[in-house]
């Protein structure tokens, strides 16, 4: 990716996810992009002013009411240079003032003058995160026509679980691209990428379903659209938010999962990472299946359609690339590989879920299956195995 040419005004406010703008310099550095920081007095709490320079070459600008930097440039003109203004972590408080209208120090005034378009990227504890204030004041901003990178889920510095974690350099990353309107290696490509559980239904009330979080899927759609892929991303039923720049079809059961698919296709790649279950029953109960003392209730069950050996079936609708999941509890290679062979697809990503808390967790240790062989990679997070994984298909499609 490259963003050679254009220029991003980053402002860091306050909070413990401020460490992560240090990443997100290096990332746009390395993309050619020019970076102008501003700290803000919360945020020098958390980063210094020397490690923000040393990543970015530039001058970090604080002081609202320095005289010497207001005869450089003025707070007017610095708001005005950059292409996009960026803030990363958006907190509680910086996201109020915005809402406001208040420039009570250097950001929130560069904030109010600039007449660039403005993305912001908040971090902050769930309980504010979810509370009526924050989410009254976000609605403001997306009205007004502030672009907003959503949390992420997980756990946090403060302890609690939930939404609220800041999304993760490279996905910010990819907004930042997206709004820029840069291309990538996957530029004009199509991706389409299945992550989740489905649910099969047994009556009105209950389900089949399995453990499935949907977090290595979503990933994957963010670090394919990261690189200019248009993704597709097929949903099963879960708890986390929609990947940014990517279109998304929520679905149910398998059924509607292979139908979303075929609507989708054609596509250069496929990544079938979504939990698909094997069985639905066969005649849904039309009222909640009650209790009555006796023996539980027999269900029938009938084989659902298998989605990655249909995508990998010859023919001008098969993508260039289809890579599918295989999640075992033992034998780990010999079973991924042999599923590889029955499907047909090209790559298969291997992942042992036979320990407690695995399967819908953070992090992922995989083992990638092609005709080359096997290719063991070591326990990452999430995303870290998107990306990879991103970076292997373009080199394969682009």
């Amino acid at each position: 990716m490259s963003l050679a040419g254009k220029r991003v005004l980053l402002i860091i406010s306050g909070g413990i996810a401020a460490y992560k703008a240090l990443e997100l310099i290096r990332l746009l550095t390395k993309a050619d992009c020019g970076v102008t920081c501003v700290l803000t007095k919360a945020g020098a709490q958390f980063v210094t002013p020397l490690s923000l320079q040393a990543l970015s070459g530039a001058k970090i600008y604080t002081d609202l009411f320095s005289l010497t930097d207001e005869s450089e440039m003025g707070h007017i003109e610095l708001s005005r240079a950059a292409d996009l203004v960026v803030v990363v972590p958006a907190s509680a408080d910086i996201l109020a003032k915005m809402a406001a209208g208040l420039a009570d120090d250097l950001a929130t005034t560069l904030l109010l003058a600039t007449d660039k378009q403005v993305l912001v990227v908040p971090a902050m504890n769930v309980r504010m995160w979810e509370h009526a204030a924050t989410q009254a004041n976000l609605a403001t901003l997306t009205k007004r026509g502030v672009a907003i990178v959503p949390p992420d889920e997980g756990p946090m510095a403060c302890g609690e679980f939930g939404p609220g974690r800041l999304a993760e350099p490279p996905v910010i990353l990819a907004a930042i691209a997206r709004m820029l309107g840069a291309g990538g290696p996957l530029a004009a490509k199509h991706a389409l990428v299945t992550s989740g559980p489905t649910h099969e239904p047994i009556d009105p009330v209950r389900y089949l379903g399995n453990r499935s979080s949907g977090k290595q899927g979503h990933a994957i759609a963010a670090a394919l659209a990261a690189l200019g892929a248009k993704v597709t991303l097929v949903s099963g039923p879960v708890s986390i938010p929609d990947p940014l720049g990517v279109s998304v079809v929520h679905v149910e059961t398998a059924l509607e999962m292979l139908a979303a698919v075929q609507e989708a296709l054609p596509a250069d790649v496929a990544v079938c990472a979504a939990a698909v279950a094997d069985w639905r029953v066969e005649t849904l109960a039309a009222h909640k299946i009650k209790k009555t003392g006796s023996a539980p209730p027999a269900l029938t069950l009938t084989e659902n359609p298998d989605i990655l050996r249909i995508i990998s079936m010859p023919g001008p609708r098969r993508p260039k690339l289809v890579v599918g999941f295989a999640a075992e509890t033992e034998n780990l290679y010999i079973h991924a590989a042999a599923k590889r062979q029955r499907k047909g697809c090209d790559w298969i990503i291997a992942n042992n879920v036979g320990g407690t808390g695995i399967m819908g967790g953070d992090s992922n240790e995989v083992t990638l299956i092609n005709h080359a062989g096997e290719e063991i990679w070591p326990i990452m997070d999430k995303h870290e195995v998107a990306q990879k994984l991103a970076a292997l298909i373009a080199q394969e499609v682009a």
